[in-house]
Order: structure tokens, then sequence, then C-alpha cells
């Protein structure tokens, strides 16, 4: 087991899930044994553990525009591909802008932003009813969100930071799930992920006012507090657990992270923590063909 920081919870909601790589490093991803419970999809988010970069991308960088060696990003996406037992081609990445912009991906996109170029901009969210696809999205801080409904058999992913969290992406993801694919928000299981906790998140007083306009109207000490300097404390996962439910999806069919990337930099990469010097970590979901 990793010695994680880890935020008070009942129980840790995350199932760690180590595999040897060929030259003997040991790959670590995380997986929601409540997603796995359905049956339908395989899933996971990424650490900074297992790969092959090297310095400040050390050493599962999935992104390649930070400028790493491509050739370690694409040997890093094989590895996990290996590890989760499905082909690198069959992956469909995101363009992410911080929009709510929710792109649905059909047979035609397998391969998009690893083995083709990607034909789409501004996309934040990922949604797919195609068995067999793997939607990945990219993070190093803000909020990943994971959907699945078991009956419609469809999925996405969303990347939700302040702003995408402002502008409710989880909200956005529900209602275009139910838009394209009939879903039943009481049949959506739905995950946030590891990403900056309460306690690592400052926030100035006008990133608060756009958050607190969302908030419960009597929203406690959990969503945020404001500190003696006059910024704020913000919890992006209270935040977006709100929003997931105000969207239909019930209390009991999601599962909120306790792993903050800022309070374990040495396990995942964090803009925060680096200063922006750093890698991505990417969340994966996919329908089992």
């Amino acid at each position: 087991m990793t010695a994680f920081v880890r935020k008070p919870a009942e129980q840790p909601v995350l199932r760690e899930d180590w595999h040897e790589n060929e030259d003997g490093s040991r790959l670590l991803l995380l997986k929601y044994p409540l997603l796995e419970c359905t049956g339908i999809v395989e899933h996971c988010f990424t650490t900074r553990l297992g790969g092959v970069s090297t310095d400040i991308f050390s050493t599962m960088n999935l992104s390649f525009t930070r400028g790493d060696d491509p050739e370690h990003v694409r040997e890093n996406y094989r590895r996990i591909a290996d590890s989760m037992g499905f082909l690198p081609e069959n992956m469909v990445l995101s363009q992410q802008t911080h929009t709510t912009h929710i792109y649905k991906v059909t047979e035609k996109e397998r391969g998009m932003g690893f083995t083709k170029p990607l034909e789409y901009t501004d996309i934040d969210g990922l949604m797919t009813n195609v068995p067999g696809l793997v939607l990945v999205t990219s993070y190093a801080d803000c909020v990943p969100l994971y959907f699945v409904d078991p009956l419609k058999k469809a999925v996405a992913l969303s990347h939700s930071g302040w702003k995408g969290t402002a502008h409710q992406m989880g909200k956005v993801t529900v209602e275009a799930m139910k838009r394209e694919y009939g879903c039943d928000p009481k049949d959506i299981l739905a995950c946030v992920g590891p990403s900056i906790c309460q306690d690592c998140y400052e926030v100035s007083e006008d990133v608060f006012m756009q958050i607190e306009a969302i908030m419960p109207e009597n929203a406690g000490r959990e969503f945020f507090y404001q500190k003696e300097n006059g910024r704020y404390q913000l919890n992006l996962w209270k935040v977006n657990e709100q929003i997931l439910q105000n969207a239909g999806i019930l209390k009991e069919h999601i599962c909120v992270t306790d792993l903050c990337t800022c309070c374990n930099p040495s396990v995942f990469f964090s803009h925060r923590a680096s200063g922006g010097k750093r890698g991505n970590l990417s969340a994966f979901l996919g329908i089992r063909g």
C-alpha cells in the first residue's frame, strides 16, 4: 500500500491496482469499487508512478503538450493500456480548455488523440455508448468526474476546474447523457476523482463569488471558509457533489475521493504543488467490448 495523505472518510474509496512493467518498475492505477461493481466498465485514475518520462515529467506523464518526449508519452499510454487490457488505438482523448462542451464519441473517433489527430477543439467532456472505446481526460489538480449508467450502458468523463464547476459541468454532462442516450439520472453512478482538496485550494474573492452563486443557501464551512487575508479555501469536491445531486443523481450513487493531488506530490502531478512544472494525470473510462 502507498503511504497516501488521505482526507477523512468512512473508508478508503479508491482501490490501489499495482502492475509490474517489463523493466521491473511498478505502475499504480486507482480504481473505484463503485464502478467496478457494475461489471460493464473498465476505468482508472492514473498516478505518476510506473512510466518512462524523466525530470519534471517523472514518470507517468500523459500529456503531449507540456514539452515531454512524445515517444515517452506514447510508451506511458501503452503501459496503461496493457495494464487495463485494451489496445491503445481504442483510446479517444479530449482537448481541454475549461469549457463545458461535451463531445459524443462514436466509432469514427476511435484512436483520436493517439493514433490519429483530433478533429475537435475546446472539449472538456467525452461520452459514449460504444463498447470497446476508452475515453481519456487529463488533470493536474482539477476535478475528474466519472459517469456510468449501467442500464443504458452509457458512460462519460468530464474535466471540472473552478471554471467548469462554476458552470456546473456535472449537470451539463448529466443533461447530455439524458439527451443523447435517454439516461435517467437516478440510474447514473458518479465519482469525483482525485484533485485538489479544500485545505490546499485558496482562491480569490472573484473566483469564490462565481462558485458561491451555485452553492446551497445554507452552505457551511464544509463548502468554503474565508481567511484573515480575505481569500477563501474552497471545497471543489463538495461543490461538485452538490451539483451532481442537483442534477438528479442519488446521493448513494455518488462516491467522492479522499485523495488530494496537491497533498501527494510524490504520487500525483499537481499544478499548485509544482508551480506549473509538471506532467498530466489522466482518467480512463470505457464500456467493456
